[in-house]
């Protein structure tokens, strides 16, 4: 049976290393749908200490304008790494697109085409709540207002797919999204966009951290990736697991790996 490390055995040297924090949000940053102060407090010292954090979610851009605005983070990157958002200089929001507005509103049309196909054939499909702040992708809520079982997580998965969408599932929602990139690709783009540099290059001095099977293929693309303790209930789903795994579920997860990796610059 595949396992994950424990956090505690995160090598020193290795987390002494760390120069950035890449991380999903939901139900990793968040509890219950809202950060709790543990992980807003974490957010706090990781900026204090100079760490550039950037969330990477399937949550559209709409939905993530206020909390680009509110944390203390670097940038948020939304719908599976399409749409990028900042605090500017002045305390306005800035925003970036992968895609142009042609190609966007093409896109558009087609998404919603396929979000009412699935909600025809599959009576109790429903879009999720959020989305009418999406701008480059589709979202069906499988676990957050409404409950789908595996195999009609599966099938909405498939009905995607045949489409020509690409498709993920995360802690809530399954979404669909037209084009090549993912989340990986979303943290790639804000590295070079923001920090004018090459994330590949420096792979071993950033920790990604998330929960669920939208988050597999940075958990295998980071020598450092910690699930969050909710990840357990993804774990016979992931193709990549986590390298190591925090104590607590969520934001108190989260607050500790960034307890892990500043103790370890401070001692």
């Amino acid at each position: 049976m595949r396992t994950m490390t424990p956090l505690a055995l995160w090598p020193a040297a290795a987390r002494a290393r760390i120069q950035g924090v890449l991380t999903d949000i939901d139900d990793t940053l968040t509890t219950e749908g809202a950060i709790t102060p543990d992980a807003l407090d974490a957010l706090h010292r990781l900026r204090a200490a100079g760490l550039p954090v950037f969330a990477i979610t399937g949550r559209p851009a709409g939905w993530s304008e206020g909390f680009a605005l509110a944390w203390p983070v670097d940038a948020i990157v939304a719908e599976n790494g399409a749409v990028a958002l900042w605090r500017g200089a002045s305390g306005e929001l800035c925003r970036d697109h992968l895609q142009d507005s042609a190609t966007r509103a093409v896109n558009f049309e087609r998404l919603q085409a396929v979000a009412q196909r699935v909600l025809r054939e599959l009576p109790a499909a429903r879009l999720a709540t959020d989305s009418a702040g999406r701008e480059t992708d589709i979202a069906i809520d499988h676990s957050e207002f409404a409950h789908l079982n595996e195999a009609e997580i599966a099938q909405v998965v498939q009905l995607m797919q045949r489409e020509g969408l690409n498709a993920t599932v995360s802690s809530i929602h399954i979404n669909g999204w037209i084009g090549d990139h993912d989340k990986l690709a979303g943290a790639r783009w804000i590295v070079r966009s923001r920090l004018g540099r090459a994330l590949d290059n420096e792979l071993d001095r950033w920790v990604y951290v998330g929960d669920s099977t939208n988050d597999a293929r940075m958990f295998g693309h980071f020598p450092h990736s910690v699930g969050v303790a909710n990840v357990a209930r993804f774990q016979d789903a992931l193709s990549h697991l986590p390298r190591y795994v925090a104590r607590g579920e969520r934001g108190a997860g989260f607050a500790e790996v960034a307890d892990a990796v500043l103790g370890a610059r401070a001692a």
